[in-house]
This record gives C-alpha cells, structure tokens and sequence, in this order.
C-alpha cells in the first residue's frame, strides 16, 4: 500500500494538499512571507499523532463497552532552537471525561495504541522521546 499526498502552490506561501479528495490549505504566518491561511506543516506531525492515536483509543474502547463523555487527546511538541526546528520530544495527554470511567480498561486502550496498531506513534518513537498521560476529569 502507498499513501500519496498531493501539494499544489497556491500563492506567497500558501499550499493546498489533497488527500484523497480532501483539502488542506497550509501556510505560513505574515512574518514569514504568509497569510496565516492554514496551519503550518510542522504543526500537522501533532495532529497526525492525536488523530491516529485517538481513533485507535475510541475503537478500542467501543469494543470494551466504555464510552466517555467526553475524550480530548492533546499532543505537546518541543522544538529545537537552531536549525533544522525539529520535534526533539512530543508529550501526548489523553484527556477522559465521565462518571465511574474503568482506569485500568482506559490505560488499556492507550497501550494497545501506542505499542500496536498507532503507526504515525512507531515512526515517531524511533526518532523521539514520546512520553503519555492519561486524565480523567469529572
């Protein structure tokens, strides 16, 4: 299987990605040449962590029979100071809210992410520190 990802230059810095029908637009802020019209390309490496990751969470968890209020999944980034600014750790929050949530079948579901079907968290295991908490807030 190859995944393909379709990057066409609209204008300044602007970009408009396809993927498999869907758009994105990516852009840069004013003071580097930009309209501030989409998010920066970098800022997708979290998002794509947070998505994977939390599918996998919410899949996992429907098969257990535990539906949370509410679920955020909020991934922190540290960037490098010098060139190249790359992601030196990602910290990943797993946020639940609801009454009488099972812990144990919630730490459950982020370990089978994680360590099994997340493949956007394998890659970046390899070439980070990826550290994990879990919140249940009432």
């Amino acid at each position: 299987m190859k995944h393909v990802v379709d990057l066409s230059w609209k204008q300044k810095m602007t970009f408009e990605a396809d993927m498999d029908g869907h758009k994105l637009v990516l852009d840069a802020n004013p003071e580097s040449g930009g309209d501030d019209l989409g998010p920066r390309p970098k800022k997708l490496m979290l998002a794509a962590l947070a998505g994977c990751t939390g599918m996998d969470v919410i899949m996992i968890l429907k098969k257990m029979k535990v539906e949370p209020e509410e679920f955020h999944v909020i991934v922190e980034g540290d960037v490098a100071d010098e060139h190249p600014k790359k992601y030196t750790q990602m910290k990943v929050v797993y946020q639940f809210k609801g009454a009488g949530l099972p812990l144990d079948k919630l730490e459950k579901a982020v370990q089978l992410s994680e360590e099994k079907y997340c493949g956007v968290s394998a890659v970046y295991k390899a070439a980070l520190d990826l550290t994990t908490e879990i919140r249940i807030v009432e």
